[in-house]
C-alpha cells in the first residue's frame, strides 16, 4: 500500500494504529484542512472518515487478488474546529465477502466528537 505522494500525505494524515478491526488516524486541522471562513471543511472530515475505513478494509481482504472500494458514505458534522487535531478511528460493522460497513467516528484532542460517519466498501475481485 503506497501513501506517498497521495491525497493523504498533502492533508497531514497520519496513521496511528492499523489492525484489521480497527484503524485510527489523524489528520491537522490547518490551512490544508479549512473551508474558506477558517473552520475545518466537511470534506476534509469525510476524506479523512473514508480513508481509514477503506485502510480498514485493506487489511480484510486478499491484496493480491481483491480490492476495495467505497460505495457510500455518510456524514454528521457535529462540531466546528478551526485548528489543532483530529482522530478518525474506524471498527467495523459488518466485514462480508462482497461488502463491508464500518463505523468511523472523528474526535478532536479533547475526546470531543467533531464527526460520525458510515462508510460502505465494496470487496471487488480483481481477477
Amino acid at each position: 500500500m503506497q501513501t506517498e505522494n497521495k491525497l493523504m500525505e498533502a492533508l497531514g494524515m497520519e496513521f496511528r494504529e492499523t489492525e484489521k478491526n480497527k484503524v485510527v488516524m489523524t489528520m491537522p486541522v490547518d490551512e490544508r484542512t479549512h473551508q474558506p471562513a477558517g473552520y475545518l471543511h466537511g470534506g476534509a472530515s469525510v476524506l479523512l472518515a473514508e480513508t481509514a475505513a477503506s485502510i480498514s478494509g485493506f487489511l480484510n481482504i486478499d491484496s493480491s487478488t481483491q480490492a476495495v472500494f467505497g460505495l457510500e458514505i455518510n456524514a454528521n458534522h457535529l462540531r466546528s474546529k478551526k485548528s489543532g487535531m483530529v482522530t478518525a478511528t474506524a471498527t467495523p460493522y459488518h466485514i462480508g465477502r462482497t461488502t463491508m460497513v464500518w463505523d468511523i467516528k472523528i474526535t478532536d484532542e479533547d475526546d470531543r466528537l467533531i464527526c460520525i460517519s458510515r462508510c460502505t466498501l465494496g470487496v471487488v475481485n480483481q481477477k
